[in-house]
C-alpha cells in the first residue's frame, strides 16, 4: 500500500505561483505513474498532470497548459506541481495519485490517492 501525502497548498493572489509537493511512503515510486488532479466545490474531480515512471514524460489538462510544470525526484519518491499565473478557476482541492498503469487523465487507472491540499486564489 502506497501512501501519498500533499504539501504546499494554501493562499495565493491571482497571478501568483504555489509549489505543491506530494511525497510517497515507497521507495520504488518509479513503478508506479503519477499524477494530480482536483476538485472545486461541486464540480467533478479535473484531470490536472501526469508524469510517466521515469520523468521523461508528461500531460497536462488544458486548463493549465502553459501554467502548470509537472516533475519528480523518484530519488527522493517526490512530485513537484509547479503553478504559475494561478487564477481564481484554479481554487480547489488538489490530490496526488499514483498507480500502475500508464500516465494519463483517465483517474480510475490510479490506485493510490493523498488526501488533498487546498489552494485558494483570490481575485
Amino acid at each position: 500500500q502506497v501512501q501519498l501525502v500533499e504539501s504546499g497548498g494554501g493562499l495565493v493572489q491571482a497571478g501568483g505561483s504555489l509549489r505543491l509537493s506530494c511525497a510517497a511512503s515507497e521507495r520504488t515510486v518509479s513503478n508506479y505513474t503519477m499524477g494530480w488532479f482536483r476538485q472545486a466545490p461541486g464540480l467533478e474531480r479535473e484531470f490536472v498532470a501526469s508524469i510517466s515512471r521515469s520523468g521523461a514524460f508528461t500531460v497536462y489538462g488544458d486548463s493549465v497548459k502553459g501554467r502548470f510544470t509537472l516533475s519528480r525526484d523518484n530519488a527522493k519518491s517526490m512530485m513537484y506541481l509547479q503553478m504559475h499565473s494561478l487564477k481564481p478557476d484554479d481554487t480547489a482541492v488538489y490530490y496526488c495519485a499514483g498507480g500502475r498503469g500508464a500516465y494519463g487523465s483517465i483517474a480510475r487507472t490510479y490506485d493510490y490517492w493523498g488526501q488533498g491540499t487546498q489552494v485558494t486564489v483570490s481575485s
